[in-house]
């Protein structure tokens, strides 16, 4: 199992507002993050994964160690859609926090997310690839809603830093899949490390389930973990009903209602039967106390 710190990268420039990624650029990669978390941590429990964003008035880093999904999420909770994105200068402070993980044992990893155009020319992108090469840190880009523009200084970026297959440069075109089940079905997650821009096909997951059961299923969990949340957020935000969820038993419980003033309202009755019941014990004492 790989040891490994992984640094991820979050684009935030103004091109995230665009819908043309279920819901938006930036809802994408956020769902995104759980399977590339999981993959990371099931790994090995050692890994830890930070997280910073390339855009704003200057990249910031917003965690550098997690080892709980909660935190990159409490984390990202702050980040605003703001700037243009400055990938060179991301990439440099993301080595820099590699450079000072804790445990010096752990292999350093970049997994970037770019979604707008690259501002920074093929000569500087080049000069950083090297650097990074020669410091033993693999990157991997994940190339999205403007992958034609931006591939060609792309490829010669993962070409100048790729060290025996340890980079990766995956390029997700924009269509009805979403950007999570790419990454998902990529070879970015399976352990190689070889730039495509198809999923691989002969296994769900870009894992072999034979080989790695344990991979496959956290994959798996984590991505339908991740659908059931985005149902729930889109029925809150049509207001729909909550469907009745259903017991270990098979018994279906049906949902709580809430009344106005914030009390709830069971939907089997138990509070109008104890109202009946503190009824009947009233009567019973006022027929006391009459015969009195």
């Amino acid at each position: 199992m790989t040891l490994e710190a992984t640094m991820i990268l979050i684009d935030n420039s103004e091109y995230m507002r665009n819908g043309d990624y279920t819901p938006s650029r930036f809802e994408a990669q956020r769902d995104a993050l759980n399977p590339i978390f999981a993959a990371k941590r099931h790994s090995n429990p050692e890994n830890t994964v930070g997280l910073m964003t390339t855009a704003g008035k200057y990249p910031t880093v917003l965690t550098t160690s997690a080892v709980d999904y909660g935190k990159l999420m409490s984390a990202l909770h702050e980040v605003s859609i703001e700037g243009s994105a400055q990938l060179v200068s991301a990439i440099s402070i993301a080595s820099l926090a590699l450079k000072h993980r804790m445990n010096k044992h752990q292999k350093q990893r970049i997994i970037a997310f770019v979604g707008s155009p690259i501002a920074d020319d093929e000569k500087r992108l080049i000069k950083l690839a090297k650097k990074l090469k020669k410091d033993s840190i693999a990157v991997d880009i994940i190339s999205f809603g403007e992958e034609n523009e931006n591939a060609h200084r792309l490829e010669k970026f993962i070409e100048s830093v790729n060290s025996n297959n340890n980079s990766t440069l995956l390029v997700v075109p924009a269509g009805p899949s979403l950007l999570s089940d790419s990454i998902v079905s990529s070879s970015l997650l399976s352990g190689t490390s070889e730039s495509s821009s198809q999923p691989m096909a002969d296994f769900e997951f870009g894992v072999d389930p034979n080989l790695e059961p344990e991979l496959a299923m956290a994959l798996r969990l984590s991505l339908e973990e991740e659908r059931n949340r985005q149902e729930r957020d889109r029925r809150a935000q049509n207001h729909e009903e909550v469907p009745a969820s259903t017991t270990d038993n098979g018994e279906t419980v049906p949902p709580v209602e809430t009344k106005s003033d914030g009390t709830s309202n069971n939907a089997g009755g138990h509070d109008n039967e104890e109202d009946k019941d503190d009824q009947t014990e009233e009567n019973n004492q006022n027929e006391k106390m009459d015969t009195t």
